[in-house]
């Protein structure tokens, strides 16, 4: 039972922000590609980033500004080019743009946030940024979620977002959020962006304690192809419209509000990994019984990470040696003898020992898993428990097609 109800309204469900997504012509698809997202009030700051030593130049632009200032009113992302391995000039582009959200708002330049996605090498468009951008103003309404969702995507099928309200001293509390993501998806960050937004009062340093935690249990727990990108991007924006008391150090509201959002960002890396390039169906790894949740966590996301288990569940194989060899060489130490795997219902192994099970009900099982419709078919659910520990982790990522490699061998060309 949770303490919260999903609402509608996305990223502009909680109070006090706004958004828009219109096409600026940096795409040569003519497809929506640059989004806005603005905070009324000065909001809370704070971000995670991708862990690459090759960064694009919103990244390094965000953490300068997270480290000088932990506020911001604006995120603007753009869709169609990277700005990574781009130089000098590439940083210029990132300024320039942040310049020009500012004078369209009217707002200090040190306010605004950036983040891009895209073929990396390619620089900005900023013909297209710069007539695009005094267009993104009044485009901004309190219902432009959905707008801001499109205009972020690259190679994703379906946009993603969600709302959450929880009720905090008898007022309402929301958290809502977008993101994108579908390829070059893997933990410590992937090809992914992903914003939030609060209408909480928190403390610049419990809100980024809590939205690095709440990315560990998330976006870091997911993974389509292994690949760790040059611009991964969680912005988490916090403004205090809910006219709640401030939540200023750790207590029972502190752990509401972080509870809500790392359900948030939970169902955001769900349905990224659901919407991996190529996937039938979603992968989630359950681990219990280790040391500690980080060795959890790490197991789960070595077996959803395994090529050769995300084949097997593309083929409908129930290799269950495949997801024993995985949790093996995860880097955690245990005794395999007390090893226990479960595909679904269907109990594997037992204290490190095979067991008998119907086969061809366990390939309908996972045959049944890409039946459903697009993000709504079931999970393929694989159970691992390592011996007595208390340590439980989860991670989610998706089988592995002939598509994707269809989808990647073509993307520049």
């Amino acid at each position: 039972m949770t303490d919260w109800q999903e609402i509608p309204g996305g990223i502009t469900a909680p109070k006090g922000y706004k958004a828009a997504g219109i096409i600026a012509g940096l795409k040569p698809s003519g497809a929506p590609d640059l989004a806005l997202i603005w905070s009324e009030v000065d909001a809370i700051a704070a971000g995670v980033f991708t862990t690459s030593q090759v960064r694009a130049a919103c990244v390094d632009y965000c953490r300068q500004k997270l480290e000088d200032k932990h506020t911001a009113r604006a995120i603007l992302c753009n869709a169609g080019q990277a700005n990574a391995a781009t130089g000098a000039q590439g940083w210029e582009d990132a300024i320039e743009c942040a310049e020009l959200v500012a004078n369209a708002l009217a707002i200090s330049p040190d306010s605004v946030l950036l983040a891009s996605t895209g073929v990396i090498g390619q620089r900005i468009r900023m013909d297209a940024m710069r007539s695009g951008i005094p267009k993104l103003v009044p485009a901004m309404s309190e219902t432009g979620s959905d707008a801001a969702a499109k205009a972020i995507v690259t190679t994703d099928l379906v946009t993603k977002s969600i709302a959450l309200e929880t009720t905090l001293h008898g007022r309402p509390v929301r958290i809502g959020g977008i993101c994108k993501g579908s390829g070059m998806i893997h933990p410590n960050m992937a090809t992914m962006l992903a914003f939030v937004t609060c209408d909480a009062m928190v403390s610049s340093h419990l809100w980024q304690d809590m939205v690095k935690r709440a990315a560990d249990r998330s976006f870091n727990q997911i993974t389509v192809d292994g690949d760790t990108s040059t611009n991964d991007t969680l912005i988490a924006l916090a403004n205090g419209q809910s006219r709640t008391p401030a939540i200023t150090e750790p207590g029972p509201d502190a752990d509401k509000i972080e509870a809500m959002l790392t359900a948030v960002c939970q169902h955001l890396a769900k349905a990224i990994a659901r919407d991996g390039e190529g996937a039938t169906c979603l992968i989630e790894c359950q681990v219990s019984g280790a040391p500690d949740d980080a060795a959890a966590r790490q197991i789960a996301k070595t077996v959803v990470g395994s090529s050769l288990v995300k084949s097997a569940v593309f083929g409908r194989d129930p290799n269950w040696g495949r997801i024993a060899g995985a949790a093996g060489r995860a880097g955690v130490i245990f005794d395999q003898n007390n090893l226990q795997i479960k595909l679904g219902n269907f109990l594997l192994m037992e204290n490190g020992q095979p067991q008998t099970f119907d086969r061809q009900a366990a390939s309908d099982y996972l045959k049944q898993a890409a039946a459903g419709e697009y993000l709504k078919g079931d999970t393929v659910l694989i159970s691992v428990s390592i011996g007595n520990g208390s340590g439980s982790g989860v991670a989610w990522g998706c089988d592995l097609s002939y598509d994707y490699v269809k989808i990647n061998a073509e993307y520049t060309t």
